[in-house]
């Protein structure tokens, strides 16, 4: 009898003992796998977010670039005067010339001097150009671009005339900034021209020393 009962005891512990080891085996089993899945998924999804981020950043510079592109080669704007049909500010695309400008401004009139502009030459932001009539004591077209300053080479040294000069050619006269010189082609346009060199003292800001100043460099002939 008692040793019956101890075979079965002994039969019992045996099966606690490879239940306990398959158990544990189970347990270690589950814990390893749950430790190991998010490491394989977060490696899995990292070419994802590679190529994600690697076609974002293309296409931003894509973008940059064409914006730059776009502003190296904006607009400009040029002022046209003299003897075309339309005159006023007209907007052009960059390295535009002045036959682009001329027909912007419907085309010469009847008597205009067509030798007076350089038809070929390039136009730049800001630049006026002047078209003579037939018999107008003009120089040709002056441009930026075309000599220093805006002036023309066979003019450069001699007397501007208040008449005829192009706003770059009037910001050449000593004290005589941009804004003054857009006064004085105001007051000519507005009073059909300068009558002598006195008038002078109708345009705002010049008074009897400045224009004792300029007597020297500028002329109405």
């Amino acid at each position: 009898m008692i040793e019956e009962l101890k075979e079965r005891l002994l039969e019992n512990k045996t099966l606690a003992t490879v239940l306990g080891t398959v158990f544990v085996m189970l347990l270690g089993f589950f814990v390893w796998s749950n430790v190991t899945r998010p490491k394989a998924e977060a490696q899995s999804e990292l070419p994802a977010l590679s190529t994600t981020f690697s076609a974002s950043t293309t296409a931003s510079f894509s973008k940059e670039k064409a914006a730059s592109s776009q502003v190296a080669s904006g607009r400009i704007f040029v002022d046209i005067k003299g003897a075309v049909k339309n005159e006023g500010v007209y907007e052009l695309s960059n390295g535009s010339r002045v036959t682009d400008l001329v027909k912007k401004a419907g085309g010469f009139t009847e008597d205009a001097d067509k030798k007076s502009v350089n038809l070929a030459e390039k136009l730049v932001d800001e630049a006026v150009v002047y078209v003579a009539k037939v018999g107008e004591n003009v120089a040709q077209v002056t441009t930026p671009s075309q000599a220093n300053n805006g002036i023309d080479q066979d003019t450069s040294s001699d007397q501007i005339n208040l008449n005829t000069a192009t706003l770059e050619q009037l910001q050449t006269i000593s004290g005589i900034g941009a804004k003054r010189a857009q006064d004085i082609i105001d007051y000519r346009e507005s009073n059909g021209g300068f009558s002598s060199i006195d008038d002078l003292k109708n345009v705002s800001g010049i008074g009897e020393k400045t224009l004792e100043k300029l007597k020297a460099e500028v002329t109405v002939d």
